[in-house]
């Protein structure tokens, strides 16, 4: 069995799909080294069990309750539901998530565990929608997650890379639903993005910039904005000097779009435009390596012009790269935790081995920004470098494994190598 992707193989023993939460229980209790699989939207290791079995959740899909409090109004859902799944359901209630990923096709608890991100200042990662959770321990009992319950430690609960067991439920902050208008514009000069960068990402709710490093221009702008209450903004012809396409684009230029959310500012809710790509297609290209890097947004001209300078060497393997902004977070491992943060992401021809030859030369020109890579994408940062950029929690996320997990039942190399190479 593969990835999404194809370019990887897992090598678990056994795969179960439990169609109750007592059955999955059970698979826990007996089993002496699990992992669950989600959507296998990851590009590596992480959701891996070598010898071991592996757990798709994919059976336990359901929304369990809603709850309209005026405080703060709450969806608790199974831990196999996915984004696409989930939002029409949110949206004929009423409701809405403050933001989504690229994709809807991913696992809401496998998007959360990995802090996976959508766009946008004051946007925070997928993650920080949650208040509460269930999860199933090393012993087979299902407890209870939450600030009241755990205190401090449910900060290092969450973005917890699949390391605590299986997330059986997950209660997600949520809003009333919203509409959003998608445009897109074309060769934004660089040297726009430098003289205005804060009035660029903060000029919609989300904001992306597609660029290929290949001349001083960033190919597409893809701005995301709600409206409501009877203000509809929407933007002129030229956004900093880039042109409105006439026309639905693809990140690819030279493919289709039909595979992308409605574009050319037409109103749609918010689950049909904060995507880029639609459910009912395959998501994004296909056939593909990702990797994503993220470092402190007050550096971030410094960190563009850090991967420019490599542009010779990335471009000939690269199919699209995204910037995006995120805005910084409680969670330990997260990788905007206590910084504002620019994305930056590579989506890369499946060439592993020219993928894998380049990234540490990105890393290597990142690392004087603190760069942090996203858990479930390629990256070939060592224990020592992780722990060095997660330095303000990292070694009381370690604690946190070996007090809830200490026989190391859902351990695997991914978290040997990443997490525990420097006991």
């Amino acid at each position: 069995m593969h990835n999404w992707a194809g370019n990887f193989q897992y090598q678990a023993a056994a795969l179960h799909e439990p169609q109750s939460v007592d059955e999955l229980r059970e698979i826990v209790r007996l089993r002496p080294r699990v992992r669950v699989l989600g959507t296998r939207h990851s590009f590596n290791s992480i959701a891996d069990c070598p010898g071991g079995d592996l757990i798709s959740l994919r059976r336990l899909n359901r929304v369990i309750r809603f709850d309209a409090n005026p405080t703060q109004p709450t969806v608790t859902v199974q831990g196999g539901i996915t984004y696409g799944e989930l939002c029409p359901q949110l949206h004929r209630g009423g409701w809405a998530l403050h933001n989504l990923a690229s994709l809807p096709h991913i696992s809401v608890a496998g998007a959360c565990a990995t802090a996976t991100h959508g766009s946008g200042d004051r946007n925070g990662n997928l993650a920080t929608a949650i208040v509460a959770m269930k999860i199933v321990n090393a012993a087979g009992r299902e407890i209870e997650v939450s600030p009241q319950t755990m205190g401090e430690k449910f900060r290092g609960m969450v973005v917890a890379l699949g390391a605590l067991g299986p997330v059986t439920e997950l209660t997600l902050k949520i809003e009333p639903s919203y509409e959003v208008r998608q445009q897109v514009f074309l060769n934004l000069p660089v040297v726009q993005l430098q003289n205005h960068f804060d009035d660029i990402t903060s000029a919609a709710d989300s904001v992306s910039l597609f660029t290929d490093w290949r001349t001083p221009a960033i190919n597409q702008v893809w701005l995301k904005q709600r409206f409501k209450n009877g203000h509809d903004p929407r933007p002129g012809p030229d956004f900093f000097g880039a042109i409105r396409a006439t026309v639905h684009m693809n990140p690819l230029a030279e493919l289709s779009a039909d595979n992308c959310n409605e574009q050319l500012g037409i109103a749609g809710p918010w689950h049909h435009r904060l995507p880029h790509f639609r459910l009912d297609f395959t998501p994004s290209h296909g056939v593909e390596l990702q990797a994503e890097y993220f470092v402190p947004r007050r550096r971030a001209l410094e960190a563009i012009d850090a991967v420019y300078s490599l542009r010779g060497e990335i471009s000939p393997i690269l199919k699209i790269s995204e910037l995006r902004t995120i805005a910084a977070d409680e969670l330990w491992l997260s990788p905007c935790y206590h910084r504002d943060c620019l994305a930056i992401h590579f989506t890369w021809e499946q060439d592993v081995d020219a993928v894998m030859a380049v990234l540490p030369k990105i890393e290597n020109r990142l690392r004087d920004f603190g760069v942090r890579p996203h858990w479930g994408k390629l990256f070939t940062m060592n224990g020592p470098e992780l722990e060095a950029a997660f330095a303000d929690r990292f070694a009381s996320f370690r604690q946190l494994l070996l007090e809830y997990d200490p026989a190391g039942k859902f351990r695997n190399e991914f978290l040997n190598t990443a997490v525990f190479s420097n006991t």
